[in-house]
């Protein structure tokens, strides 16, 4: 009788084990598509862009960013006020709904590139670390090009 039991106990764990495994947590990982960044000069700042699709079932934030190629990386988004002047400053996340997509372009989003520590020469491209609140780090190449 006692084997049975241990063998339905040791049944039972590893069905729970391939239930939690195999559950729609909603924790698929961003991709991120059509990254560029501004050319810039060694030791300059530049601007990156691209689009963050978030297929998971619940959202996501990009909560930070580095590089390699810089010594300091910040989530921006530009703004205009009520009398057409506009602003850029740093936001501490960007919400990626579940499903939906993110544009990070001139204008809006974007990531700031401070410090450079290589040139950025049109043809190459840049290393950027992004930080997702659920998901982790996904990391992409960035291609230089001018706009």
């Amino acid at each position: 009788m006692r084997p049975l039991l241990i063998r339905a106990a040791i049944l039972a764990i590893v069905s729970i084990a391939l239930v939690a495994c195999s559950s729609s947590s909603g924790s698929a990982i961003p991709t991120v598509n059509d990254a560029w960044a501004r050319p810039a000069a060694n030791g300059g700042q530049s601007a990156a862009y691209f689009t963050i699709t978030n297929p998971a079932a619940t959202a996501d934030a990009l909560v930070s960013a580095t590089s390699p190629g810089a010594t300091t990386v910040s989530v921006h988004e530009t703004s205009v006020d009520g009398s057409g002047m506009s602003d850029m400053h740093p936001v501490a996340r960007v919400d990626v709904p579940a499903g939906q997509s993110v544009v990070f372009k001139p204008g809006s989003y974007h990531l700031m590139l401070m410090g450079l520590t290589g040139e950025l020469a049109a043809g190459s491209t840049i290393e950027l670390h992004l930080v997702f609140e659920h998901a982790g780090t996904v990391v992409v190449k960035a291609a230089i090009r001018q706009v």
